[in-house]
């Protein structure tokens, strides 16, 4: 048997094949292929997305077009090019033909794959305080106040946490730390999507999402926490028992910050303060918060000593005036909520002068195992 010939692998019956429109074939025991059947022909292309590795086998057709199943990503079914405007980023042909009743697909290429240079996302590059690029060391601290509250943005109405986080920020303020307020109800973000169960690798930093739609606005909540903010203050309402429905869709929004640990060995938060504000008609603080600081501490977040103040009259108030009455007139609280405040920035700037974090964190009784070496590109 010839050279050529050796190169022609037999991937099955094309009774059988002919049967579902796309599939994934591996030849030679490690090459993936796309394997498509359409207008009567079978055609094939490699079965390896250009983005992040997605299985394009395993994808959709979209007329002429396969969509990768991870990020959706589209290549030409049986040219392999991009679809129209990114015909550059092209993934390699494979001929196709059918003898005796069974299909071969030639393993060696029959064109290159083709990468159009894409800009690094502007969040791709971490800039760290005292790091080149960075805000100095010495630089007054930032304070990032992140209200989840839900409410009208059209019609406001008085929220307790938010008065309390206002109080939390005005205080950093007159320390001389520069802040920043952002109201989750005032953005438009998709919920997670769940990149992470389809494999662990086809949860990126940035987002997915935040890479495949310019109008998703978690990238500013991105860029506080990952760019600019040395302390987050966290206030949200109890509802239910739980933090907010808006907390929760920013956190597995952020599940693509803690996943970076797995998937690139690579910590995204270092150095950060927490503070959290909680407060709620009904009792059920130490659950909320200790769900919240579960999640930032698998972040790679600090806590300054006592890490939240919360306000909860219990289950049988549900006489919401009087709950906002009490937290409107509570000079207590808002001392509180001020203190709170002080706490992190004096716990921000012992851990900036300290540096104790570490890029490389060990796994060992953390969160996973080593992941495996990437899949082979053919």
């Amino acid at each position: 048997m010839s050279g050529q010939d050796a190169d022609w692998c037999d991937v099955g019956p094309a009774e059988e094949l002919a049967r579902l429109p796309l599939q994934e074939a591996v030849l030679n025991g490690r090459t993936r292929i796309a394997l498509s059947f359409r207008n009567g022909a079978f055609s094939a292309v490699s079965g390896v997305c250009n983005h992040v590795g997605g299985p394009l086998g395993q994808g959709r057709l979209d007329g002429d077009y396969i969509v990768c199943p991870w990020h959706g990503w589209k290549f030409h079914h049986a040219t392999g090019q991009g679809e129209p405007g990114y015909e550059e980023d092209c993934v390699p042909r494979h001929e196709v033909k059918v003898a005796n009743g069974r299909v071969l697909v030639n393993a060696a290429a029959a064109s290159r794959r083709g990468k159009k240079p894409h800009p690094p996302h502007p969040l791709e590059k971490i800039v760290r305080r005292g790091e080149p690029g960075g805000t100095p060391l010495d630089a007054p601290l930032r304070v990032v106040g992140i209200s989840t509250t839900n409410m009208d943005v059209a019609n406001p109405r008085y929220s307790t946490s938010d008065a309390l986080l206002d109080s939390a920020l005005a205080s950093a303020g007159e320390r001389g730390a520069a802040t920043r307020l952002i109201r989750l109800a005032e953005l438009k973000f998709r919920a997670c999507e769940g990149y992470y169960s389809k494999a662990a690798r086809a949860c990126t930093w940035p987002c997915s999402i935040t890479q495949m739609d310019p109008t998703d606005q978690m990238d500013g909540v991105y860029e506080a926490f990952t760019q600019w903010a040395d302390v987050f203050l966290i206030a949200t309402p109890i509802r239910w028992g739980q933090a907010s429905s808006l907390y929760y869709r920013m956190v597995e929004r952020m599940n693509c910050i803690q996943n970076q640990e797995t998937i690139a060995d690579r910590v995204l938060l270092r150095d950060k303060i927490v503070g959290l504000i909680v407060t709620g008609g009904q009792d059920n603080i130490q659950a909320v918060v200790g769900q919240m600081m579960t999640f930032f501490g698998e972040l790679g977040c600090q806590f300054p000593q006592f890490p939240f103040i919360a306000h909860s009259r219990g289950w049988s108030h549900e006489d919401m005036e009087n709950n906002v009455r009490i937290v409107r007139q509570s000079a207590e609280l808002h001392e509180g909520a001020a203190a709170l405040a002080q706490r992190c920035l004096v716990t921000s700037r012992a851990l900036l002068d300290a540096r104790v974090a570490k890029d490389r964190v060990s796994r060992g009784g953390r969160k996973a195992h080593r992941l495996g070496g990437a899949e082979s590109a053919e």
